[in-house]
């Protein structure tokens, strides 16, 4: 396979031991004072206390963990079920949900729309390209009429900008602003990464 097109399961079953890992990498950084929430404080700029908010891939929970001491009514979805017991270990507080973003069935307690949806640390980038624009789809199916995903992933990972946008097109919804960082920093030709901010196409 690609390395460039590599999925999280494929990762995993190549390597055992890498979600544990990857959690470990996590608690080491907030060990060293990292900021490990600007994603999550940007969203948390973005809307309204109390919130519903999807995490789509969140990991260990360090933005759904924040969101929700936030105020936020905060969904995790992830396909790692290591990395779930890990967020619903040391981020407890939102609902979280083991499931592969393309086709997952949120729980009768989750919100039946959301206000904001988050992908960040290059999640879509795991996705198959056969199924990108299907797991777009369900971002747009749960996005309340007037809420907003927010996308960021890096360059070089085998899934051009250009092509993202029109996947998002194609799954019916409208790039509202593009930034090249987490704290919005312009996005030109250059970039090396894009933070995608969507909404429903009219």
């Amino acid at each position: 396979m690609n390395p460039l097109q590599e999925t999280w399961p494929d990762r995993i079953a190549r390597d055992p031991g890498h979600s544990a890992r990857y959690a470990e990498r996590f608690r080491l950084l907030a060990a060293q004072g990292r900021d490990l929430h600007g994603e999550a404080r940007l969203i948390d700029a973005m809307v309204g206390r109390g919130a519903a908010v999807l995490d789509a891939g969140c990991g260990p929970g360090r933005h759904t963990g924040y969101l929700h001491a936030a105020g936020h009514r905060v969904v995790g979805v992830d396909i790692d079920p290591t990395l779930i017991a890990v967020a619903e270990a040391e981020a407890p507080g939102p609902l979280y949900v083991l499931g592969d973003l393309v086709d997952y069935t949120l729980p009768e307690a989750a919100p039946s729309a959301f206000d904001a949806i988050l992908s960040a640390g290059n999640v879509v980038t795991f996705l198959h390209p056969d199924t990108r624009v299907r797991a777009l789809e369900g971002f747009a199916s749960r996005l309340a009429p007037d809420g907003r995903a927010v996308v960021g992933f890096g360059a070089g990972r085998g899934y051009r900008f250009d092509e993202f946008v029109a996947d998002a097109a194609t799954a019916g919804l409208a790039l509202q602003a593009r930034f090249a960082t987490w704290d919005l920093r312009p996005f030109t030709a250059e970039a090396q990464f894009l933070v995608a901010v969507l909404s429903l196409a009219d």
